[in-house]
């Protein structure tokens, strides 16, 4: 690995002070980390950007704790259910995320590193200072490297220290940019994009319809669903979403309204059971069941990657769907 990068300073590493709690750690300040090569990362749990990126901040956290190293989590929320202390215990415990994780329901912390992605990567040095960011997913190479440097600085040694190998699975498998054309869709009215079931979108309950061709990137309900400004709620059961959408995976963060309530859903592959084409949290007869208000994987296509019209169909009530996310 090529040492000796130029890193200017980004200025002092802000305190946690805005935190609504922490999660795997009592409260951490600059002062008690001072000594320490900090890694500070903001996220959500429902973010498949930031879950592309877990399996190198998880990696690097366990291979560098001895020389040094605190990777720090800032839960920042962007749905108002990530908000749920349980449902970000729960996210913790299943992506297995043992660092300390900063809880900023109230974006404090978030403003006092005047950030605005997700995800995002601020590096800090021994002595308080942010030395390099980054903003999105990538850039791993580079990432590690900085870290090794820092380490190195702070007069640790890393030369003799392996590099991480990272294999991803599930939701955390980078990518298919090249095949990826269908851009991340919102369901709710507050940014959603254009419904294409006859009836007009409008606050409230009423019945959809689907209609019979869906061109590319365009969704559309079927049955009683209300549109809030977050996400839309099925009313009653049997309700269907449909996707005209070209990717290699399709995720849909959804939940029942209610933490500790469930449904069943079945998924349909132009009109078929996905077969290999189904995710990770359905089976190939596309069945799967919604207990948790989370990131769900429905498809990965093997290749080569087509346009594909996907439908989710529900047997019950007050399930709600916020966003379509693809890789």
């Amino acid at each position: 690995m090529t040492a000796g990068l130029s890193l200017r300073t980004e200025g002092r590493m802000p305190a946690f002070d805005g935190a609504t709690g922490w999660l795997n750690s009592e409260p951490l300040t600059p002062e008690a980390l001072r000594g320490r090569v900090v890694l500070v990362q903001f996220w959500t749990y429902t973010c498949i950007n930031w879950l592309r990126t877990l399996p190198y901040v998880r990696a690097w956290a366990d291979a560098y704790r001895e020389q040094g190293l605190v990777v720090i989590g800032v839960h920042t929320p962007e749905f108002s259910f990530e908000r749920d202390v349980e449902n970000v215990r729960s996210a913790l415990t299943a992506m297995r995320i043992t660092y300390p994780v900063a809880l900023d329901s109230g974006y404090a912390v978030w403003e006092a590193f005047a950030n605005h992605y997700w995800p995002a990567l601020y590096f800090v040095d021994a002595t308080g200072r942010v030395r390099h960011h980054v903003f999105g997913e990538g850039d791993y190479d580079r990432s590690e490297q900085v870290i090794r440097q820092l380490l190195d600085d702070a007069g640790s040694s890393t030369v003799d220290q392996p590099v991480v190998s990272v294999r991803a699975e599930g939701a955390e498998v980078a990518a298919d940019w090249d095949d990826r054309t269908t851009p991340e869709t919102y369901l709710g009215y507050a940014r959603g994009g254009d419904l294409a079931s006859p009836e007009p979108a409008a606050p409230g309950s009423r019945r959809y319809t689907l209609p019979a061709r869906l061109r590319r990137n365009q969704w559309a309900l079927s049955g009683t669903w209300s549109i809030g400004s977050e996400a839309v709620v099925l009313d009653e059961a049997g309700g269907r979403i449909a996707f005209s959408f070209h990717a290699r995976d399709l995720h849909l963060v959804m939940g029942p309204v209610a933490r500790g309530g469930s449904a069943r859903f079945r998924v349909r592959l132009d009109g078929l059971p996905p077969g290999e084409a189904h995710g990770v949290d359905v089976d190939g007869e596309g069945n799967g069941v919604l207990t948790e208000q989370r990131l769900y994987q429905l498809i990965r296509q093997p290749l080569p990657v087509a346009e594909r019209r996907f439908e989710i169909e529900f047997d019950g009530p007050d399930v709600l769907a916020t966003v379509f996310t693809f890789g």
